[in-house]
């Protein structure tokens, strides 16, 4: 695992630079594209910003991960997805952002945006794709993703919903990952480490028993993903495809690519987008949870267990569930 670490000058929330702190193995070159300058001390030089480069040539399978609520990752993501395009790529970009159920809304919006034969006026056909994907549970700050949408607009990109619903959790809670049409063969180290991630970043209010059945949902997205990511590469896995999801979903030992197929998994590179002083929660020990992982500076944001009765999360490079979500729904994201 490559380990990149973005610095900020103090009292800066720009990026100010980058220093390489680890060696990435062979068989992923994807790279950070790095216009490093000496640095006398640390971070303390302002320096150009790094792009991540999404190099066609290496892979055309990106699953590039967040904390959702970090302007500066959210900078580094559409910087690589800009550099993409520009290099011809029209990668099918899927997006955690978008539950399955709206694929048909989406696919209407993107369509009649299309036949008006002004692609490039993008802000009408994102307005409405936005207000429709949104409301007031809706727990996510459309004010990051819509640059995204925006893209897939201009550049004629497949925009693929992955998400597994809120409701559509609750079942696989209720019922167990078979009956909602998933995989029930869930290794028992996988759903044990799922558990404690969601102990660990749900406030303390969330029990070992009933984590265990919320693991079950994550589980049951991951493998919504990984199928979805399947499908937009194609029978000769040669479809460029960019998933937008969570650090914990991307994870290479506990996320998407444990559900892809052995062929597609190789060739597909992930990248974490992690905060500094934030360390990976423990999953499989044998399995570097990302091929790069970019450190960035912090987001500012008030306590998310404030009020809640709860404590602070403990450090785990992951969010805590969306400000918009009810407490009596711990149905994780």
């Amino acid at each position: 695992m490559r380990t990149i670490r973005i610095c900020k000058q103090a009292g800066s929330k720009a990026l100010q630079s980058a220093v390489i702190v680890a060696a990435m193995p062979a068989r992923h070159r994807l790279h950070a594209l790095l216009l490093i300058a000496a640095l006398a001390s640390g971070c303390a030089t302002p320096v150009a910003v790094p792009m991540l480069d999404l190099d066609p040539a290496r892979s055309r399978i990106w699953l590039i991960g967040e904390v959702h609520d970090n302007a500066a990752q959210h900078a580094l993501r559409l910087r690589a997805l800009d550099a993409l395009l520009a290099r011809g790529e029209r990668p099918a970009l899927l997006m955690e952002q978008i539950d399955r159920e709206r694929q048909s809304e989406i696919d209407r919006l993107l369509a009649e945006a299309r036949a008006s034969g002004r692609p490039q006026d993008a802000a009408p056909a994102t307005a409405q794709a936005i207000a429709a994907l949104d409301g007031p549970m809706s727990g996510w700050d459309w004010a990051y993703y819509r640059p995204y949408i925006e893209r897939a607009v201009t550049h004629g990109l497949p925009l693929v919903a992955v998400n597994v619903s809120r409701d559509a959790a609750r079942r696989v809670i209720r019922e167990g990952l078979a009956a909602q049409g998933f995989d029930a063969a869930v290794p028992e180290p996988l759903l044990s480490a799922q558990a404690q991630l969601i102990e660990a970043s749900h406030c303390g209010m969330v029990d070992a028993a009933l984590a265990r059945r919320m693991a079950a949902a994550q589980v049951a997205r991951d493998q919504a993903m990984a199928r979805a990511v399947q499908q937009a590469a194609g029978p000769a896995l040669d479809g460029a495809v960019v998933l937008l999801a969570g650090n914990g979903h991307v994870r290479r030992d506990l996320g998407v690519p444990r559900w892809l197929a052995a062929p597609l998994a190789t060739r597909a590179v992930v990248v974490g987008l992690v905060e500094a002083g934030g360390d990976d929660p423990p999953g499989d020990a044998g399995i570097a949870p990302y091929d790069l992982r970019l450190e960035t500076p912090r987001q500012d944001r008030e306590d998310p267990c404030a009020g809640m009765g709860g404590t602070r999360p403990t450090s785990t490079g992951v969010t805590s569930p969306p400000p918009a979500q009810r407490q009596d729904d711990k149905t994780p994201r």
